[in-house]
């Protein structure tokens, strides 16, 4: 790849790009030893012909993922605030030019993501749970940054207080990892909060959905009632899962498992059920 010789210095390109506002929810990633080891948490043997970022802010982990590439392969960047896509248009200009990078300006959410091998992001906080949930059905490894607590939920497994409806969410797409604690120290401006890096690697679930949109609705809807036994959940959230006929469920399910709470029940036993409630519910819609 073109790229500079030496990465670029973060704090000069924030001094460069004038940028770096909390309440727009910018927090550049300036630690160049943290920087230098996002790029190679992406899983053993991924294809890194096409990389994508999602909030390129200055474009130092950007200089990262063009090092990070093979000599024929790209990165693009997907930047929301017009300014700093003006910006790393310029900074990296010769890129560009070179057909190595793209940048696209607009929100990550509306936009239209090209075809990408892999995608290594700090995301933006505010917005980086719906970020996630848009990448992860896609089926490629991800490398992303998140709010420490965020990511802990990603990974809890059941039984500990982090596990929710979360980590069955994100863990039905992938093997997720947390795979380094960031400090606030680490951005400029520092943020109130600490972050962490989690590597996602698609796999499939080692159990059965017959309606992933069911199935995700469903668990989401049990963990509202998370300190009720799923019993009660399953009968309480109806409204919720678009079961019509809760009683149904719960009467064709095993005793120990509605006698649990949706903290203890692995992803296997949500599927399991989703499965029972399909089959005894034939009103049930699965649509969105």
């Amino acid at each position: 790849m073109t790229g500079s010789e030496d990465s670029r210095d973060p704090d000069a390109l924030i001094r460069r790009a004038k940028r770096g506002n909390p309440e727009f929810d910018q927090h550049f990633l300036v630690d160049d030893r943290v920087l230098d080891r996002i790029p190679d948490y992406l899983p053993e043997g991924t294809d890194r012909s096409h990389l994508l970022e999602i909030g390129g802010g200055t474009g130092a982990l950007t200089d990262r993922l063009l090092d990070a590439v093979p000599a024929d392969g790209e990165v693009t960047v997907v930047e929301r605030d017009p300014d700093l896509v003006t910006f790393l248009r310029r900074e990296f200009a010769d890129e560009i030019e070179a057909g190595e990078l793209t940048v696209i300006a607009g929100d990550a959410l509306a936009v239209d993501l090209p075809e990408f091998t892999a995608s290594v992001s700090n995301l933006p906080y505010g917005a980086s749970s719906e970020i996630a949930f848009d990448l992860l059905p896609r089926e490629r490894p991800l490398v992303l940054m998140f709010q420490k607590e965020f990511a802990e939920r990603m990974v809890a497994a059941p039984g500990e207080d982090d596990y929710g409806r979360l980590s069955v969410s994100a863990q039905h797409y992938a093997e997720v990892e947390l795979v380094e604690h960031v400090p606030a120290e680490a951005f400029d401006p520092q943020p109130r909060v600490e972050s962490a890096v989690v590597r996602c690697t698609p796999r499939e679930p080692e159990y059965e959905v017959d309606d992933v949109a069911f199935f995700l609705r469903f668990v989401k809807a049990l963990f509202t009632q998370r300190r009720k036994t799923m019993r009660n959940a399953v009968r309480n959230t109806g409204h919720i899962s678009g079961l019509e006929d809760p009683d149904a469920v719960v009467d064709a399910a095993d005793e120990s498992l509605m006698s649990k709470r949706a903290g203890t029940v692995s992803p296997a036993e949500f599927a399991e059920l989703a499965r029972l409630a399909a089959r005894v519910d034939p009103e049930l819609d699965g649509a969105d």
